[in-house]
């Protein structure tokens, strides 16, 4: 399969990002991704560093004959998501990437593919070995940790970049030109409660949700997909009529990604366990008829255990937990009123972790507007607190404000109305692009970004079009010859 990879055109772009792919690169765990693009830009005997916090930048002299023009930064994030099927066995830290093609499509084995961003940071390596593409003073900025907290963007010192205009290359449609992005925060909540032994006469049983689509809880937000922790409470919530009490939950993970999974142990009354599976399992029936269309996969799985558990939730402080859960915001919160069809304020209920005594909820609020991102946390806070939770905002970043007038933004617009026939989109995302960081350090850097289209990102479901993958480097090289 990786030959196949590596037979595609353009074949710089792959044979690097199969390169890449080959690294371990988890969020939070770069070190060995970091010490092979160190690697890279001083094998090519460029100037090579690292700053305080691990980004790597790298920089290449303008060719003969561009040597005036503005120095141009091309930025993309080192890490990735590391998202898995439950059924596939894989190490993200220590296993590269194992791709496959599928028709127009390059996929992954199970686990997310990595081209957010590797796409970006393949094409950015294959502009700095090459020794044919002309093009100005060039200086490459490889960001850590992006997925999970942006620190790398964060970390950047102001003045230790050289560029005027920055190339971001982590949009994800091929015909879009983004321009500004919604920033975020963290919003956890934590509690302890205590906990209760078996009652004679309880059974054990588990619930499992699994095969949901998933996704980028910023990018696909709007869809209206299935979230794991929200549908394991509904489900738990629609049996508070009868005798069973939680022993754990565990579901979701990454604060970025859309939940496709939870678990559920429990025990319930004997006397009760019937009625209680006929209940919940005309709730699942009704849930997966909500979610036909979207999530044709979700499965909901009530097993009857041998043997009860031990430890469990108190009936009051199980209450709390459903009747809080159930009253979080999860999804749209509320659109743009300045630009059409953009998701101004969102939230993703992330992380469910039921386990020991201790309770940890994760909610990931977006919005483009930073008077909105503070609403909805607050609104989650409160509704955490009329819970009994304490709560924590954490990681809060920026968003990018669009400028209509830039320079580059015009330039990347006229390159590519030439070169394919018809207008760019021009667009504000919902993501979390590093723009709007960056900016603050950079407020004077002239900023676009672009990319190849990639699907189901945050997922095992992400693929990268191979089309689009020319298309975009096209569209690259092509810029780097109109710059000012």
């Amino acid at each position: 399969m990786e030959n196949q990879i590596l037979e595609l055109e353009p074949k710089t772009v792959w044979k690097n990002f199969s390169r890449l792919n080959a690294v371990p690169r988890p969020s939070k765990k770069e070190e060995k991704v970091i010490q092979f693009m160190v690697d890279f830009g001083k094998g090519l005997g460029l100037e090579t560093f690292t700053d305080d916090v691990g980004n790597v930048i790298i920089r290449k002299p303008a060719t003969i004959g561009m040597e005036n023009r503005k120095m141009i930064t091309l930025q993309s994030h080192l890490d990735m998501v590391h998202q898995k099927n439950v059924e596939t066995d894989f190490d993200f830290e220590h296993a590269g990437i194992q791709m496959y093609v599928d028709g127009d499509w390059v996929k992954a084995n199970g686990t997310t593919l990595g081209a957010d961003n590797g796409m970006g940071v393949a094409a950015i390596m294959s502009l700095l070995e090459s020794k044919e593409i002309a093009h100005p003073p060039l200086e490459a900025l490889f960001t850590i940790d992006e997925e999970t907290g942006m620190t790398g963007a964060f970390g950047l010192k102001g003045g230790l970049l050289q560029g005027e205009i920055l190339l971001n290359l982590d949009t994800e449609e091929d015909d879009e030109i983004d321009i500004g992005c919604a920033g975020g925060i963290d919003v956890t909540a934590t509690k302890t409660y205590g906990q209760t032994p078996v009652i004679p006469g309880e059974v054990g049983l588990r619930i499992s949700i699994k095969g949901l689509t998933g996704g980028h809880s910023g990018m696909d937000i709007h869809k209206g997909l299935g979230n794991a922790n929200k549908i394991m409470n509904r489900l738990l919530f629609h049996g508070n009529a009868f005798d069973f009490r939680i022993s754990s939950i565990q579901g979701g993970g990454l604060r970025n990604a859309i939940p496709r999974e939870s678990t559920c142990h429990l025990n319930v009354d004997e006397n009760q366990l019937n009625s209680f599976l006929e209940t919940l399992e005309k709730e699942a029936q009704t849930i997966k008829g909500e979610l036909a269309r979207l999530d044709p996969k979700l499965g909901i799985v009530i097993e009857v255990l041998d043997r009860p558990f031990d430890q469990l939730m108190g009936l009051e402080a199980q209450e709390l937990l459903l009747k809080t859960i159930y009253g979080l915001q999860n999804g749209v919160y509320r659109m743009s009123t300045n630009m059409a069809n953009l998701v101004e304020t969102s939230n993703n209920v992330a992380k469910v972790t039921v386990a020991d005594g201790t309770i940890e909820i994760g909610c990931l609020t977006r919005s483009s507007i930073e008077s909105g991102k503070m609403d909805l946390a607050n609104a989650l806070k409160s509704v955490f607190e009329l819970g009994g939770f304490s709560v924590t905002f954490t990681g809060s970043y920026p968003g990018w404000n669009p400028n209509m007038d830039s320079e580059i933004l015009k330039v990347v617009i006229s390159v590519y109305t030439k070169l394919f026939d018809s207008k760019p989109h021009v667009v504000a995302c919902h993501a979390g692009l590093e723009c709007g960081i960056l900016g603050q350090n950079y407020p004077e850097m002239d900023m676009v970004s672009f990319g190849p289209t990639i699907k189901g990102a945050h997922s095992p479901d992400e693929r990268v079009s191979i089309p689009s993958v020319q298309k975009f480097w096209k569209f690259l090289l092509e810029i780097l010859q109109h710059t000012p």
